[in-house]
């Protein structure tokens, strides 16, 4: 009998960015296993076009840290889409796994708040180490620009009174 390989299917050119934080405003960021010194915010692709980009948003953040959206003390209304989209060319190194000739993804942005203490269990596939950061400091962390950003938009989508979009106060 000939050996069946299965080929991935390749990627949805369309993701979603999770900016994880507190109340405190207190941002998880994890560095990637594949790329040491890149720390980011929970991203992942659609798994099909018809995806919900919320049911993308809850699965990406179970698999990447262990948090249940659904858990008590969470709750899906603590996941808010922020209206933000980022367009930005896919990294030549990444263009393998999408079809041919496409070279941008689409990146919606989105916000969880989640108790301070929550426990995080990481997928050692794709991250190797996690750290809470005051805001400010996890934007200058971020390897992303576009995750940076909206690391920086943080005070304005979780209510902080007094917050000027992109002043970082």
């Amino acid at each position: 009998m000939p050996e069946v390989i299965s080929q991935r299917p390749y990627k949805i050119p369309e993701s979603v960015l999770v900016v994880i934080h507190t109340p405190a405003l207190d941002v998880l960021l994890m560095e990637r296993t594949d790329t040491p010194g890149f720390w980011q915010s929970v991203t992942g692709s659609k798994d099909s076009a018809d995806e919900p980009l919320i049911t993308t948003c809850v699965r990406e953040v179970a698999e990447e840290t262990g948090i249940d959206v659904h858990a008590p003390g969470i709750g899906l209304a603590a996941l808010r889409d922020w209206g933000l989209r980022n367009v930005y060319e896919i990294y030549p190194r990444f263009l393998h796994r999408y079809a041919s000739g496409v070279t941008h993804n689409t990146e919606h942005v989105f916000g969880l708040t989640v108790p301070a203490g929550t426990p995080v269990r990481l997928a050692p596939r794709e991250h190797t180490a996690l750290r809470w950061l005051p805001w400010r400091e996890a934007a200058a962390a971020c390897y992303s620009p576009s995750n940076a950003e909206a690391i920086l938009q943080l005070p304005r989508f979780a209510g902080v009174a007094g917050a000027v979009p992109g002043s970082g106060a």
